[in-house]
């Protein structure tokens, strides 16, 4: 007798499909991003300085800009200041409070000006190129001939002191870096194949640039716009401490900086401790910066 034949084995279920290239890349970054140990330092700090600054009537109960002659340049700690008040009896931890509301305000608002102007010129330049390109590049020759601390305080003390002059300045300066950063982008992408369909497709130029160019490019502008915020700050408090920027009695860290520095022998803190809040600031968003690069490197490769 023959063995008996076993039964053929059931065919196994067929394994998925992988996932576009595209979808996996993306799954990959989302994935990643919170593991970027730059990025989520940089993101916590943020998160803690924002709620500070925006959280002030739950920090403190004084008026930044109320003054107590019988209380002044009080020591941390006297007569319920948590950091002493200043030579005018005003609370120092609740004008370092308000004043990073102000700096962050003024900062983020400035850099949003640049960004938008030197996007557009850039896109512009790298997409028509010729004698479009060449007259924009010779303005950015003009203006990166100047440092730009340098130009920022001259444009200010032309237009006067104030926040809208803090505005016109940064953003007649810091745009041309957004526009040499997309205008570079933008000389590559104009070269890809979908590009080249939608041209031939009829599609207008500005239709290629907004719908097609800028959404894969726009992204290292974005990196750097986190370290400008950083130069943003810096010149604002720089601004500050010249007279030149927030006026008095808007508290601002620049300002106390200049206020405080007749008083850096006894009450140190009146200088050390802004100071310290625009070096951890833009710690912060240096950080945030470079964890940025470095999740768009790993995803590009």
């Amino acid at each position: 007798m023959s063995a008996p034949t076993p039964a053929p084995a059931a065919p196994a279920d067929p394994a998925p499909p992988p996932p576009a290239p595209a979808v996996a890349r993306v799954r990959s970054r989302r994935a990643r991003w919170y593991r970027q140990p730059t990025l989520m330092v940089g993101l916590v700090l943020l998160a803690i300085i924002v709620f500070m600054c925006y959280g002030a009537p739950l920090l403190t109960s004084f008026n930044p800009d109320t003054q107590n002659l019988l209380e002044p340049l009080a020591g941390i700690g006297q007569y319920g200041h948590l950091l002493g008040t200043d030579q005018e009896g005003r609370d120092t931890w609740a004008r370092l409070l308000y004043g990073g509301q102000v700096d962050l305000r003024i900062a983020i608002i400035a850099v949003i000006f640049p960004f938008i102007l030197g996007t557009i010129l850039g896109s512009l330049a790298g997409y028509f190129g010729g004698w479009v390109d060449a007259i924009i590049m010779r303005i950015i020759d003009i203006v990166v001939a100047f440092p730009f601390f340098v130009l920022v305080i001259a444009l200010v003390f032309v237009l006067g002191a104030g926040e809208k002059s803090i505005y016109i300045a940064i953003t007649a300066v810091g745009w041309v870096s957004y526009a040499r950063i997309t205008r570079g982008e933008i000389t590559v992408a104009k070269r890809q194949e979908y590009v080249l369909a939608a041209q031939s497709g009829g599609l207008s130029s500005l239709r290629i640039i907004g719908r097609h160019l800028l959404p894969n490019v726009i992204t290292q502008s974005i990196v750097y716009a986190m370290s400008d915020i950083v130069q943003d700050i810096l010149a604002i408090v720089t601004l500050s401490y010249l007279g030149l920027g927030v006026q008095p009695p808007t508290p601002d860290w620049g300002t106390m900086i200049s206020a405080g520095q007749n008083f850096l022998t006894t009450q140190w803190w009146l200088t050390t401790i802004p100071g310290l809040a625009v070096v951890i600031t833009g710690l912060a968003l240096s950080l945030i910066g470079d964890g940025l690069a470095d999740l768009l490197r790993t995803g590009a490769s």
